[in-house]
């Protein structure tokens, strides 16, 4: 197997923290509470990921995608209307990286079958990838952990967090369509829906289906996440073993993310406890809207994970607002450069399979437009829901 470059950055930093314990930097008791915490977190992911890849490749999102182009009947405005809909649903319920590995991949495929520009509806899976990821414990893996520190269940979560959700979303559609939509950007005035391709294999796709719909019922049942997501990806890896066992390869386990996110929670605490903590905490500061903004900018600067880990640490456990608009930040506001998220790294590599060109300063500057004012209309709609 060939290792990327970003591979052995994710196992290096993985070799750093287990360095930072074996000489002490960390200590052990705090090393294993941190990952004591992600351990149940990481299992959900992964199987939410395989859940999402065997979907995929049961033609799932597949048809769902050739239904909204056909539903939009060659109008570009529909046409944005579902799209949005669409990467918003799979974003909020099954999870931000599979909006970007796994729904991105099925829009610029679509985009070509359909002669409908590719850059539109990348920018649509990205963007709404991250801005979509508030309303539920699910979307996010920041959302996990912030659920289990204030202590909120499932709808509590979402009871609290609908208003700014709606803010990002709402936010994020002008500026997509001002900037990658409208008619002057995306060069056409209309596209050919797609016809229909044939499902290869109707008892797969209907029990995956099935699956993925079962999974979003557990999850406002309020199942335990690291239980209802194995539970639903075991359902669909035996119809594989029955129906299509060769799909079933040891390339479906995510081990590059176990690795960096294992990794990272060793290095931030290690940071922390080595007197990062003050300069976070001063960044951070008091009230909401200074949480907000320095999740935003350390996302940009060093990835919305570790952001969210320091954050948090400096954030009193009483301070829940405080930490939901750190929340916000880290994940409203990683639009700007590539490294922000774990998401949009993943989503450049499949434009650059897919050869879509991304022109840099656009995506960075229309990145930053939206990262401020989708943080800022987030963190309002929070304060005034309060």
């Amino acid at each position: 197997m060939r290792l990327s470059v970003l591979d052995r950055v994710r196992i290096g930093l993985l070799a750093v923290g287990v360095a930072c314990v074996a000489t002490g930097l960390l200590p052990v008791g705090k090393a294993v509470d941190s990952l004591g915490r992600i351990g149940p977190l990481l299992v959900f992911l992964v199987a939410v990921i395989i859940l999402a890849e065997l979907a995929k490749e049961a033609q799932v999102f597949d048809a769902i995608a050739e239904r909204v182009a056909v539903a939009g009947r060659g109008n570009y405005l529909a046409l944005f209307l579902l799209c949005t809909a669409f990467a918003s649903l799979v974003t909020i319920f099954l999870n931000l990286d599979t909006t970007a590995v796994l729904l991105t991949p099925v829009v610029l495929a679509l985009a070509h079958r359909a002669g409908i520009a590719p850059l539109p509806l990348a920018m649509t899976t990205v963007w709404l990838a991250n801005t979509a990821s508030l309303l539920l414990p699910v979307s996010n893996l920041t959302n996990l952990l912030a659920m289990e520190r204030i202590g909120l269940s499932t709808r509590d979560f979402a009871a609290r967090m609908w208003a700014p959700q709606l803010a990002a979303i709402g936010v994020t559609m002008v500026f997509l369509w001002v900037f990658y939509w409208r008619r002057s950007a995306r060069g056409a005035a209309a596209y050919t829906p797609p016809a229909p391709q044939p499902i290869r294999d109707r008892p797969l796709f209907l029990i995956a289906g099935a699956a993925c719909l079962l999974f979003i019922a557990a999850l406002v049942a309020e199942v335990e996440v690291w239980i209802a997501a194995p539970a639903a990806a075991a359902v669909v890896a035996l119809a594989f073993a029955v129906r299509d066992r060769a799909k079933l390869t040891w390339s479906l386990i995510p081990w590059q993310l176990v690795v960096f996110v294992s990794g990272l929670f060793l290095v931030v605490p290690t940071l922390v406890e080595q007197g990062l903590g003050s300069v976070i905490a001063g960044l951070v500061g008091q009230g909401e809207h200074r949480a907000a903004l320095a999740g935003a900018a350390l996302s940009n600067l060093i990835n919305n994970l570790p952001a969210y880990a320091a954050g948090e640490e400096v954030i009193p456990v009483d301070g829940g607002d405080q930490l939901l608009a750190l929340l916000i930040g880290t994940n409203v506001g990683p639009l700007i450069t590539p490294w922000a998220s774990l998401a949009t790294l993943l989503w450049f590599e499949w434009c650059r399979r897919q050869q879509v060109a991304v022109p840099l300063v656009k995506f960075t500057l229309t990145g930053a437009g939206l990262a401020v004012l989708g943080v800022a209309a987030s963190v309002a709609a929070l304060t005034l829901t309060g």
